[in-house]
């Protein structure tokens, strides 16, 4: 099951599709990774029996006719998103087992396509902060290097698809909480323009500034998931009102148009080092 873990969200959805893989073996699979990893203090909240009920659920539609790209695909939501079923606490003591009676719309959307719910993922209490180191319930491990931060705030969500114990978790950019921790464990993290993700169900740290976004493997594996999260919500007083896009054909064009191009990195030594010293110039 290794192989799947490393799989992108496009090879998952083709071995669904095909009925070579279930929606319960795939949740199996990724469930039982997120226990053999629990050091990495990643995630919050796992309820397998709630996650197993929703991959029957997905192969039961599927079974009916219905499809999807997302249909039967597992997903981790940082813990800023109210999640029914799962507990809401933003990383803090003052919510501690706080169980929602709704959904945020993110996870409602994203719900609705088919996307199975591996559990609530860690991070800085209530957003606020940049190592991960501020969750009252522990401070999450970079897979990379257990000494290491993965960043934050959304440290959960970036550790979690960085050992790959999820293909894609949701996260919130309020300041950089997407940004940073993709950058610290080598993942891709997208956050949208303010407006085209809803704010509505997100625990709040600067509603003028906070975004629903997404961490994965890859840009590609973001635009799959975005062309069900991002959307109009009238439940959402900033949430902007805009025809719907196809982020897959998006993203393609945009890599077509880096297509056959060499990207270099110049790396110093000091203020007069050139390209001596052992160091590379360039990539």
């Amino acid at each position: 099951m290794t192989e799947l873990a490393h799989s992108g969200l496009a090879q998952l959805a083709q071995l669904l599709e095909s009925r070579q893989l279930s929606a319960v073996e795939l949740a199996e699979s990724f469930l039982a990774r997120i226990e053999r990893h629990r050091d990495l203090n990643a995630f919050l909240d796992v309820r397998p029996e709630l996650t197993l009920q929703q991959a029957r659920e997905a192969d039961a539609r599927r079974s009916r006719g219905e499809g999807g790209p997302l249909l039967g695909m597992p997903i981790a939501h940082k813990d800023i998103f109210v999640t029914r079923g799962w507990a809401s606490t933003a990383g803090s003591r003052m919510l501690k087992g706080y169980m929602s009676p709704f959904d945020a719309t993110v996870v409602e959307r994203l719900a609705a396509a088919g996307m199975v719910c591996l559990g609530k993922l860690n991070c800085d209490e209530f957003a606020m902060g940049s190592s991960n180191e501020n969750s009252a319930f522990g401070n999450v491990l970079n897979p990379w290097d257990r000494a290491a931060v993965p960043g934050g705030s959304s440290g959960g969500s970036a550790a979690a698809v960085a050992a790959r114990l999820a293909p894609v978790a949701t996260a919130t950019d309020t300041g950089g909480s997407i940004r940073e921790p993709a950058a610290f464990t080598g993942v891709t993290g997208v956050k949208p323009t303010y407006g085209r993700p809803s704010r509505w169900g997100m625990i709040a740290f600067a509603s003028s500034l906070d975004t629903a976004g997404l961490l994965a493997a890859s840009a590609q594996d973001c635009a799959l998931v975005f062309n069900s999260m991002l959307g109009f919500d009238p439940r959402d007083s900033t949430s902007v009102q805009r025809p719907d896009e196809d982020f897959c054909a998006l993203s393609r064009r945009g890599s077509a148009r880096t297509e056959n191009r060499r990207a270099g990195a110049v790396f110093h030594a000091g203020p007069a080092a050139g390209c001596g010293g052992g160091r590379a110039c360039g990539a």
